[in-house]
């Protein structure tokens, strides 16, 4: 087994910018050498890039751990997944898996998120701890620390009234909560789901907000001053378009360049997502779309995530589909591609990934053509390193006891979908 590897005669996106150089070798796990010329040296194995490019591994800002999630996101290129919700011994069985296997991605997770009684996502998950005051977040914090999450998500105020409306922190909680969690170092992620509920976040200090509200306008001095406090925005425009009926889903399906990948059960849930929700009087996709414009334009940055498994996502796969909204909402290629390599890297501090440089940690993605040019050439993948190992792409099948699991997953979204739909909607004319 060689000690090295060269990959030569290719592009090089090194996380913020396309670079000169042409070759790229590693050994150890690490980046050894970036050069102009070829950087083999005698025993190393070369790898003839052919003129393709060369990228940092995917990073996905925002997943939610089931059974497949690590092998599924590695197989389409994520070598880091960011859990923005789990169980802690579901986040623990993850981490695991990842720190014993180099044939699934890498994981971060906040675990068990601060949350009200009766708030969001107590629906989705058994029952787990809760707060209801300022005084509460110390604990609740060291709580988490002390089972291992690595950043904190906090479900913030709906902004909402009537039937959307939902217990919810208060921003004194939230700032408590906010100011323990960095007092120990972790980055602090806020789930919003309306412009007004932004707002509020916005001045607690928190660090990253989770999604991109579609219940209004998103006004320019708020993405200004979301700009200026330096809070980044992960607008999860993969899972939102299927939310709001846009069949999303089936068009990563039908790329051939990602659909030799899934297996029958993802492409089921691709499918089957989208809710048509707009058709039944709610917001369209259009507004996410010109609200994350709002925010680019504003000078926020920007983080690509998914939100999978929600219906019509899948693992990896759907974080390419993120990454061709992104540019729909007027990010450039190389930005789009930078909020799902060094820009999350530098937010949740992950300080050995997400750049292509010497020294860096070898997680590498490479694919045919210029995603420069056209952001769906990320599709196209040719290899991918995790830590200098090579990946062999497979499709992911669940075993009896993870698809039991991943149908109990499913069918608590569609109680908390049904639930939503019927604050919404009622049992008028429209749900017949």
């Amino acid at each position: 087994m060689p000690k090295a590897t060269a990959i030569v005669n290719a592009r090089v996106f090194d996380g913020t910018r396309l670079r000169d150089w042409t070759s790229v070798r590693f050994a150890d796990g690490v980046i050894t050498d970036c050069a102009t010329g070829p950087a083999s040296l005698d025993g190393d194995e070369v790898i003839d890039a052919k003129g393709g490019t060369l990228l940092p591994g995917l990073i996905d800002s925002h997943i939610h751990l089931v059974p497949g999630a690590l092998a599924q996101g590695l197989t389409f290129g994520v070598t880091t997944a960011l859990d923005m919700f789990s169980l802690a011994d579901v986040m623990a069985a993850a981490k695991q898996q990842a720190g014993a296997r180099p044939d699934v991605a890498d994981v971060r997770s906040a675990g068990i998120g601060a949350t009200a009684p009766g708030g969001h996502p107590s629906m989705l998950y058994e029952p787990f701890p809760t707060l209801t005051g300022p005084e509460e977040a110390e604990r609740f914090v060291a709580d988490r620390v002390s089972e291992g999450s690595d950043h904190l998500k906090i479900f913030g105020p709906s902004g909402a009234a009537g039937p959307w409306a939902a217990p919810s922190l208060g921003l004194e909680t939230i700032t408590a909560l906010t100011e323990a969690a960095h007092r120990r170092g972790l980055v602090v992620v806020a789930h919003i789901h309306s412009v007004a509920g932004m707002r509020e976040v916005a001045a607690a200090g928190v660090d990253v907000l989770a999604h991109v509200p579609v219940d209004g306008e998103l006004d320019r001095d708020l993405a200004e001053r979301i700009a200026e406090a330096g809070i980044a925005v992960g607008p999860t425009l993969a899972t939102l378009e299927n939310v709001l009926g846009e069949p999303g889903g089936a068009a990563v399906a039908a790329d051939p360049r990602l659909a030799g990948a899934l297996g029958d059960a993802q492409v089921r849930r691709l499918t089957s997502g989208a809710s048509g929700r707009h058709g039944r009087g709610g917001p369209a996709f259009s507004r996410a779309v010109e609200n994350v414009g709002r925010l680019v334009g504003a000078g926020v940055t920007i983080l690509a995530g998914t939100d999978a498994p929600n219906p019509g996502t899948v693992f990896g796969a759907s974080l390419h589909r993120e990454l061709e909204l992104l540019v729909r909402c007027g990010l450039t290629p190389a930005q789009a591609l930078h909020a799902a390599t060094s820009a999350p890297a530098r937010v949740f501090r992950l300080a050995d990934r997400g750049t292509v440089a010497p020294g860096r940690r070898a997680d590498l993605v490479l694919v045919s053509g210029d995603p420069m040019t056209d952001i769906t050439a990320t599709r196209a993948v040719e290899g991918i390193w995790r830590a200098g190992v090579p990946c062999e792409r497979r499709v992911f099948v669940a075993d009896a006891a993870e698809a039991a699991e991943l149908a109990a997953f499913d069918a608590r979204v569609a109680e908390v979908v049904a639930a939503v739909r019927e604050r919404r909607y009622g049992s008028g004319p429209m749900d017949r």
